[in-house]
């Protein structure tokens, strides 16, 4: 029985391969329901989301590694969001209120604090350049289209996918460095539902992947949802101690 299986694993396979370029509309299909979405997105004044995220790591003996975690994002645009994190290494609060961001490590019961004024498209760069990110930090942007579709070799539209019960748009876009993929739900409130990005510059092409499970537009919020008061006990750490608030733990941390 478990050769047979295994033959038919091994016949699908080629068919599999074959169908799905086959599957793929044109490239303007794509643009254009991703256009929708960045418009969409961008005319909402504040957005409320819970999320699953996965983490892909390859260790030095090349066996590729998930690690998950769980999240809630509010966010008024364009100067005000937070965002909590849960996984099984840390369990993280993000709090910015267009002057400074506020990072807290539950697990560590510390916090650090950097002076970021501006607004979210500004908080998100600054985040990665010190090597640090928002979960979908991508789609949260004020222009997601125009940042992102500069670098996108070619798009494709493959149909309809279903993601939590919710009918969607696929698409996938192919770039220098990575491959990234987007289920966005069809109608008329077109919210991203999934994102997958695969990264091409590393062996076995590790990916992440966000799950949206609750999107909200147009909460009602206050500055209260954006102010950081410490719990008791909590110390003020040094910005090396943003390294103990990871997805993964330090031995698995993912190659640069």
């Amino acid at each position: 029985m478990m050769l047979k299986a295994a033959a038919f694993a091994l016949l699908a396979a080629p068919a599999i391969a074959l169908a799905v370029p086959q599957a793929s509309a044109n490239e303007d299909d794509a643009k254009q329901i991703f256009k929708a979405m960045s418009d969409y997105l961008a005319s909402q004044n504040t957005i409320s989301a819970t999320f699953d995220s996965t983490i892909e790591v390859i260790t030095p003996a090349l066996e590729k590694i998930q690690f998950a975690s769980s999240g809630t994002l509010l966010m008024t645009r364009p100067s005000a969001i937070k965002a909590t994190r849960t996984g099984g290494y840390s369990d993280v609060e993000m709090v910015f209120d267009g002057k400074a961001v506020t990072i807290f490590g539950k697990n560590i019961n510390g916090y650090t604090q950097l002076d970021t004024p501006g607004t979210v498209d500004q908080l998100i760069d600054t985040l990665r350049d010190r090597g640090m990110a928002i979960p979908g930090a991508d789609l949260l942007l004020s222009n997601v289209y125009d940042t992102l579709i500069g670098e996108v070799l070619e798009a494709k539209y493959f149909g309809h996918g279903v993601v939590g019960g919710v009918e969607c748009d696929h698409l996938a876009f192919r770039s220098q460095e990575t491959d990234w993929q987007l289920w966005i739900e069809r109608g008329d409130n077109p919210i991203p539902r999934k994102y997958v990005i695969t990264t091409k510059s590393m062996g076995a092409a590790p990916q992440y992947t966000l799950t949206i499970t609750d999107w909200q537009t147009d909460v009602e919020t206050s500055a209260a949802d954006f102010t950081f008061t410490p719990p008791e006990g909590a110390q003020q750490l040094g910005q090396d101690a943003l390294a103990e608030l990871n997805d993964v733990p330090p031995p698995a941390q993912p190659a640069q």
